[in-house]
């Protein structure tokens, strides 16, 4: 466990950094970060998240986005979050999360995350409950779909799984897709 808190008390270092929130250094690419992590850390990085938010005198403001708690809200609002167990039930599982999967489209993620006061230069957009969100939607997707609307505030997705620079690996189990955009945080 030391190693996963070492790494997580570099995040701070690192999101403090100037140049990281103008997004400087990545030859005009978007400033899309993964942290990525053991799942069976998800508890102390989801703590660690939390108390990095709560800091006072940052020279960031932390805006988390949960992708599970947005999508929850999603079928909330289309009223169809108490029917689930019982459509799976009536249709089976294969048939809900087709259902589901239309639903957590990245376009109406995004429509939900996106606040329109985010600061160039002070805002980090923390993505987290990735794995959470599994497997109703895929990471790749949302940063493909959500690099334009964030373009000027830098982006750290927080991965339960690998990285390589190419290839996102979900629990280290599942092929998540391929994405070249992002950079490793750390």
């Amino acid at each position: 466990m030391s190693s996963i808190l070492q790494d997580l008390d570099r995040i701070k270092e690192r999101i403090s950094d100037l140049n990281f929130l103008n997004n400087k250094g990545l030859s005009n690419e978007v400033g899309i970060h993964v942290f990525c992590y053991d799942p069976a850390d998800e508890i102390v990085v989801q703590d660690y998240v939390r108390r990095l938010k709560a800091e006072a005198n940052a020279p960031y403001r932390i805006v988390e986005c949960d992708l599970y708690e947005i999508f929850l809200s999603l079928l909330e609002s289309k009223r169809v979050l108490r029917s689930a167990a019982s459509l799976e039930e009536k249709r089976g599982k294969e048939y809900l999360l087709t259902q589901l999967q239309k639903i957590a489209i990245p376009e109406a993620l995004l429509a939900r995350m996106d606040y329109p006061d985010h600061k160039k230069g002070r805002d980090v957009l923390f993505m987290t409950g990735v794995g959470k969100i599994h497997p109703f939607m895929r990471a790749h997707k949302m940063l493909d779909s959500m690099q334009h609307l964030f373009a000027d505030i830098p982006i750290v997705m927080f991965y339960p799984g690998t990285f390589n620079g190419q290839t996102l690996s979900l629990f280290d189990e599942f092929l998540d897709g391929n994405y070249y955009r992002a950079f490793n945080l750390l």
